[in-house]
């Protein structure tokens, strides 16, 4: 049997895994994999492969393939199922091991769109970064001139001695102090997070208040809220912009009128950054307005891209950069009707206090007006 320093390596990996003895027996399946097959350790340690999936063949070819030669056998597009699971699309991979504390064999189970995911994670934030880099950079040599413009724009109008005439030099001043905003906000994102515990409940009720007091009439906010929730470790002010940008930008799709639905949960063996966390935080936003158009899906969280006419196309851009901050992830899922942005973030660690405990989903609000 494995020692108690084997288990927990096994155990912190992202990866499902099963350990089968020479007589193909499991004994040990780590916490990824629990999640995986969605059984616990007790319904599967102790039995063999065809007693825990409902089609074990392809894993019982893979397993006599690995013991005849004597090496690792991996197929990929395997589709399994258990009894309490639905149809799951896996690439496998039986590797044979005989070590000091390993005699048999190791099942490696990766879910198909788990490795897409984390792709597609790996190049959002190769693309955050380029992004950022560029962003800055343009927003640095654009500031300067502006400064200049606005002067001499301001001494232009003492000059004028016709009174009607300082309109266009309004318009000048007016429309650099709206583009040294337009700056200003494109450098925030790179502005340290300064982390605290932070009540997400809380934060997304300040995201409430504030947008039925832009959208006083017509708008609809539900609240399905996870009570339980610990608190996060987060920069305020970034999470609460993050969570109003991505809110703000469903009302403005919606033009005011429909309904938000916020909701939290917690997120349990997710990976973030290519790291395992055993808990974490899922926040929903999820509108039933007209839906993000196909063309754009991939584009929404680059600078500059906007759906919406007169959109800067910079609010998904930083709301993305300060997730990426706090080593969490955005995805977003969309059709006519409903569009689901999903925000996870890592849980802190529970205290030794205990203050950040109670993860569990024992009370749930829906709907609470």
């Amino acid at each position: 049997m494995l020692n108690t320093l084997a288990w927990r390596a096994l155990d912190a990996l992202a990866t499902a895994v099963l350990y089968l003895n020479r007589a193909a027996v499991i004994e040990y399946a780590n916490a990824a994999a629990e999640n995986l097959l969605k059984l616990s350790s007790k319904n599967i340690v102790g039995h063999k492969l065809e007693e825990v999936f409902l089609d074990a063949s392809a894993l019982l070819s893979g397993l006599a393939y690995a013991k005849a030669h004597n090496c690792s056998y991996s197929q990929h597009d395997l589709i399994l199922a258990t009894a309490t699971s639905e149809r799951l699309e896996v690439t496998c991979t039986l590797s044979p091991v005989d070590a000091a504390e390993f005699e048999g064999y190791f099942l490696e189970l990766i879910e198909t769109h788990q490795q897409l995911r984390i792709a597609r994670e790996e190049r959002l934030h190769e693309q955050t970064e380029a992004s950022r880099a560029l962003i800055r950079s343009l927003a640095h040599e654009i500031k300067n001139p502006l400064g200049g413009l606005r002067g001499a724009a301001q001494l232009l109008e003492r000059e004028l001695d016709r009174p009607e005439l300082t309109e266009y030099t309004q318009v000048i001043m007016n429309e650099a102090d709206r583009l040294q905003s337009l700056m200003d906000r494109l450098l925030t994102p790179s502005r340290i997070p300064q982390p605290a515990p932070l009540n997400v409940m809380e934060t997304l009720e300040r995201v409430r208040s504030l947008l039925l007091a832009e959208y006083p009439d017509g708008l609809r906010i539900q609240r399905d809220y996870d009570v339980s929730l610990p608190p996060i470790l987060a920069d305020k002010e970034q999470i609460i912009q993050a969570l109003l940008n991505i809110a703000r930008n469903a009302a403005q799709a919606m033009k005011g009128r429909g309904e938000i639905v916020f909701r939290t949960r917690v997120a349990r063996q997710v990976t973030l950054a290519r790291k395992l966390h055993r808990l974490g935080v899922m926040v929903q936003i999820i509108d039933n307005g007209p839906g993000i158009p196909e063309a754009l899906r991939e584009k929404i969280f680059f600078p500059l891209v906007s759906g919406r006419e007169g959109g800067t196309g910079l609010g998904l851009t930083i709301a993305q950069n300060f997730v990426d901050q706090h080593g969490g992830l955005i995805e977003v899922q969309s059709e006519p009707g409903r569009t689901c942005f999903t925000i996870l973030l890592p849980l802190a660690p529970q205290s030794a206090s205990g203050e950040q405990g109670g993860t569990s989903n024992r009370k749930q609000n829906p709907n609470e007006p």
